[in-house]
């Protein structure tokens, strides 16, 4: 499948998924409400990796080991701020305020990664950004 289609299936999720969090924190502390989380995507994941056949972890270098260590923690991260957020803000303003991701992720990519910078890439983040600011008004 190209990767155009699971980026479009990635945001489906992740929109779902601000709602679903929302209602999820509802009366419960965001640490409560984020180990829930965590609990069950470990599971979901361990699950996927044992049914593909692909749970090989003896396959993982030390670099590898320390960039997903690296990963984990700014997702783990992003989850407390984004279910601290969400107990107190609208999904309508907190959903578009975390994706401003995009631009953090597409700076990141040109900046550490050397990714070719084209005007497109600019003018989208810009959009972005545009797009975040005019909810926050």
């Amino acid at each position: 499948m190209d990767y155009r289609i699971w980026a479009l299936l990635s945001a489906i999720f992740a929109g779902v998924t601000a709602i679903l969090a929302k209602k999820g924190v509802d009366g419960v502390p965001a640490n409560t409400a984020l180990m829930v989380r965590v609990a069950f995507v470990l599971v979901f994941s361990v699950g996927l990796a044992v049914a593909t056949k692909q749970a090989t972890l003896g396959n993982l270098s030390k670099t590898n080991w320390a960039f997903l260590a690296a990963s984990a923690v700014a997702t783990w991260l992003s989850w407390l701020c984004y279910f601290r957020a969400l107990q107190s803000g609208d999904v309508a303003r907190v959903a578009p305020i975390d994706k401003l991701s995009f631009v953090i992720a597409m700076i990141l990519g040109i900046v550490i990664l050397k990714e070719k910078v084209v005007a497109k890439l600019i003018a989208g983040g810009g959009l972005i950004v545009a797009g975040v600011l005019v909810p926050l008004r």
